[in-house]
């Protein structure tokens, strides 16, 4: 098996290509058969923000741990999350990843690293930096990596987790989306102004870079750097990278008509789609060519076409096991 480490310039963008096309397919199979009512759990599509999941999932090694928030889909499968345990837990059925429990927001694939994301906005951040103190104590080179949106940053829980992680020079990527939007709420009105997130978490001593979220090259060589530097025990970095989610903050609709955001503002940041722009620089640069595209299209829709069929025909978990896996028994008196 070629591992990430052995891939050439040119399979590196192949498969972070790959992996933007295939989050994609899966975010908009699950909009379009969404109102068939047979997903009942509520669902967060990240349609635009893909080179974020792809390329840092990219720049991790599957021994590397992974924590995310409510929007983790792209973030599970960018980091070789099992499809189709996926869409089993999105579709209630015991062969999803949470055995149907969990649902939408709740995805684990140990697997691979991820372990795991939660509805709790910022709840995984400090998990996430107990995972870079388990790495320190076992004294591995591993990294955990922490995905949140800028919502998150506006919990005191961000804070504490920055600090502790400084000061305990832990291996821990913190990766910011800011999508510039808390469900209805625009930045302007949650956060001062000219607030720089990267300014704050520098003065408390924390390496933090910015950037184009929608230029997957660009992810993907910042998420690298930052990633070395962290095995070479240099301490936590955040990268905050610059996205946009196209579609309503929880469901399959576009809801730009609500009024919270313009039609203007969602039409430039989808001119600038990130599979759209890195998929052109590999055309350019003769690293595909449209056949490859058409290729890898095709094969990706049957791959989630088929991915449903598999979550659709899965059972229901039996109501035997309706209190399985709780931290305490059912019926437990003081």
């Amino acid at each position: 098996m070629v591992t990430k480490i052995q891939h050439s310039v040119a399979e590196t963008r192949r498969a972070i290509l790959h992996s933007m096309m295939r989050i994609r397919c899966a975010e908009e199979t699950i909009a379009v058969r969404y109102a068939d009512q047979k997903m009942r759990c509520p669902t967060h599509l990240c349609t635009g923000q893909e080179a974020v999941s792809a390329a840092v999932g990219f720049a991790l090694r599957p021994d590397d741990f992974a924590v995310s928030g409510h929007r983790a889909h792209g973030h599970y499968l960018g980091k070789g999350g099992d499809l189709r345990a996926m869409l089993a837990e999105i579709h209630g059925k015991a062969a999803g990843c949470c055995r149907g429990k969990g649902g939408s927001m709740h995805l684990v694939d140990r697997a691979v690293g991820f372990i795991g994301s939660t509805a709790i906005v910022g709840g995984t951040i400090p998990v996430g930096v107990g995972l870079g103190l388990s790495i320190q104590l076992r004294n591995t080179d591993q990294v955990s990596c922490i995905f949140f949106g800028e919502g998150a940053t506006e919990e005191g829980v961000f804070y504490e987790s920055v600090n502790f992680a400084v000061l305990r020079n832990l291996p821990v990527l913190f990766v910011c989306e800011n999508n510039l939007y808390s469900v209805y709420s625009p930045l302007h009105v949650r956060q001062p102004e000219n607030r720089s997130l990267c300014g704050l978490v520098r003065q408390m001593g924390m390496r933090a870079e910015s950037g184009d979220g929608n230029d997957a090259a660009e992810v993907y060589k910042k998420t690298h750097q930052a990633v070395e530097s962290i095995r070479e025990g240099k301490g936590p970095v955040l990268l905050e990278f610059a996205t946009y989610r196209w579609r309503e903050h929880c469901g399959p609709q576009i809801d730009n008509d609500l009024g919270y955001r313009t039609e203007e503002e969602s039409q430039s940041w989808i001119a600038r789609d990130p599979v759209f722009l890195f998929r052109n620089a590999l055309l350019e640069d003769l690293v595909v060519d449209e056949a490859d595209i058409d290729a890898m299209t095709a094969a990706i829709q049957q791959e989630v076409n088929e991915a449903f069929e598999y979550a659709e025909a899965s059972s229901f978990p039996d109501s035997s096991e309706a209190f399985d896996g709780l931290f305490a028994p059912v019926g437990r008196t003081q």
